[in-house]
C-alpha cells in the first residue's frame, strides 16, 4: 500500500470490481474511450489483467481512494501493455492514470502518479517510463507535465492520435 496525504493507493482487489465497472461507465471516463461505456465483461477482464500484472511482472495498476472517505476514485500505475508500438516504446514500463469525473482538477492523478512512480524506483531501480496520451486530452497531458514527462515521438493506436512522452530519472 502507498499513502500520500490525501489517498490511498493499492493493487486492485476481487472486492473493487463493482467500484472498477462503475468507474469504466462513467461519462467522464467512457469518453476517453470512444464514448462507450466498459461492458462488465471487459471491466472484468481488465480486472483480471491487472492482477497479472502484479504477479507476472511484480508491478502494475493501483486503485486510487480518498483517505478521509475511503472512496474508489480511480487508478495508475505502470504497466506493460503490450502495444507493439516500437522498440522505442514497448520495452519500457508505461505510466497511466485515470480518475472519476468527480474527482476531476483535485490533483489527485498528479499526487497517486507521483508516489507511485516513487515506489517504483524505489523498487525497481530509476529509468526510462514512457506514455501515450490521446491529443486533445489536455487535463492528461498537464499531469504528464507535472511528472517530468516530455513528448518525443506521436503515434496512431486505434485509429486515434496519440503523443509519445518519455521520463527519464536516474
Amino acid at each position: 500500500m502507498i499513502e500520500t496525504p490525501r489517498l490511498l493507493l493499492r493493487p486492485y482487489a476481487l472486492d473493487d470490481f463493482e467500484a472498477y465497472a462503475a468507474l469504466v461507465v462513467d461519462p467522464a471516463v467512457t469518453r476517453l474511450f470512444g464514448g462507450q461505456p466498459m461492458s462488465r465483461e471487459d471491466a472484468w477482464n481488465r480486472l483480471l489483467r491487472y492482477a497479472g500484472h502484479w504477479a507476472l511482472l511484480g508491478y502494475g495498476m493501483f486503485a486510487i481512494f480518498e483517505r478521509g472517505s475511503g472512496r474508489h476514485v480511480g487508478e495508475t500505475g505502470l504497466l506493460d501493455f503490450g502495444r507493439g508500438l516500437g522498440d522505442g516504446f514497448d520495452p519500457y514500463p508505461e505510466a497511466a492514470w485515470l480518475l472519476g469525473g468527480a474527482s476531476h482538477g483535485r490533483g489527485y492523478a498528479t499526487e497517486a502518479a507521483e508516489a507511485v512512480h516513487a515506489w517504483f524506483a524505489g523498487i525497481h531501480g530509476a529509468g526510462r517510463t514512457v506514455c501515450i496520451i490521446e491529443r486533445g486530452n489536455d487535463s492528461s497531458l498537464k499531469v504528464a507535465d507535472k511528472l517530468g514527462y516530455q513528448p518525443f515521438d506521436e503515434t496512431v493506436y486505434r485509429d486515434k492520435s496519440f503523443v509519445m512522452l518519455e521520463r527519464t530519472t536516474v
